[in-house]
């Protein structure tokens, strides 16, 4: 494993890095660079306009990014950050355009893990102190919820923070406070009724004109392999269509069920969305044809399982290698 100063060491030189958060892996790069975060893009393949997270370790730095931090930001961030939060603000002048993919709005997040947080803080020591950061992997795959998953993407030239597996195991949850009405861009473990008890109104839905955000196209955290959303009663038909599947249901593999692999998931949400990757990357790994991922329930504390599942199944199946 790197030292965090080495590693704030690569970033105030224009380098890449890896790092943990609480909710998945991070690739990093000094968000006041342009030619560094421009780097980001060309590891991952992503695409140019699709935006990037700044990260940093105390929540007043958000005034260094955001040129306008309305109230209900600032009771956001006392209550929620540290912790696995995105709020979309108006940029600062700080923020380069290559962070933002030409918008006028920048995502900012406080984050808990603590080997995030020493990076973070000794990056504020020598260097800009904000790091830009999607999930360190390649575009629209699976993200990264170890160290390991890390190495698996991009080989073993990535400088690697190695802060064992996150806490949360889900991206962050994004809303948009750039227009006034809080908008809930992507669900994630802090919930839509976690914001409604402080803000005292519920997140609105994104409508055409919502900014653009990490993670938030229709495909994205996808496996390799083909996979199928299926509701529990469709399950048994499904198999027997298929007598080679990987399998990611709420129940125990039955003993005339003939799979290339089965993984009984958690029944709680949170521990579902925790290992919601790992199991992903076990099935994608199992040689079957097609993934059949039993449909969880459609309540709201699944709201961010069923959301990454539903664009996992968009994408899924249709991401080329990338170099």
């Amino acid at each position: 494993m790197g030292s965090v100063t080495e590693a704030a060491r690569r970033l105030h030189a224009g380098g890449l890095v890896a790092f943990p958060t609480e909710t998945v892996y991070g690739l990093g790069a000094d968000g006041a660079n342009p030619a560094a975060v421009a780097s980001i893009f060309a590891l991952k393949g992503r695409p140019s306009e699709h935006p990037l997270i700044v990260h940093f370790a105390d929540p007043a730095a958000i005034g260094a990014w955001a040129r306008e931090v309305p109230d209900a930001a600032r009771t956001l961030a006392d209550r929620f950050w540290p912790g696995p939060l995105t709020m979309i603000l108006a940029k600062s002048s700080m923020v380069p355009p290559e962070v933002t993919g030409g918008q006028d709005t920048v995502g900012v997040r406080c984050p808990s893990h603590p080997v995030a947080q020493a990076l973070l803080m000794e990056f504020a020591r020598i260097g800009s102190g904000g790091v830009a950061a999607p999930s360190a992997n390649r575009f629209g795959h699976v993200s990264p919820t170890t160290a390991q998953h890390v190495r698996e993407e991009f080989g073993g030239d990535l400088f690697v923070l190695d802060g064992g597996a996150c806490e949360v195991g889900l991206e962050s949850t994004i809303v948009d406070l750039s227009r006034g009405t809080p908008v809930l861009l992507r669900p994630g473990a802090i919930t839509r009724r976690d914001i409604e008890r402080v803000l005292g109104v519920s997140p609105a839905a994104p409508d055409a004109s919502a900014p653009r955000a990490s993670g938030t196209l229709a495909a994205h955290y996808a496996p390799r392999t083909a996979l199928w959303l299926v509701d529990a009663p469709a399950l048994p038909a499904e198999l027997a269509k298929d007598a080679h599947a990987a399998v990611l249901a709420l129940r125990a593999r039955p003993a005339d069920a003939k799979v290339s692999a089965w993984i009984a998931a958690p029944a709680d949400p949170l521990r579902y969305g925790h290992d919601l990757y790992a199991n992903l990357r076990a099935l994608d790994r199992a040689g079957a044809a097609r993934i059949l991922v039993e449909t969880p329930p459609r309540l709201p504390a699944w709201e961010a399982v069923n959301d990454r599942l539903a664009r996992a199944a968009a994408g899924a199946g249709d991401l080329d290698d990338e170099p």
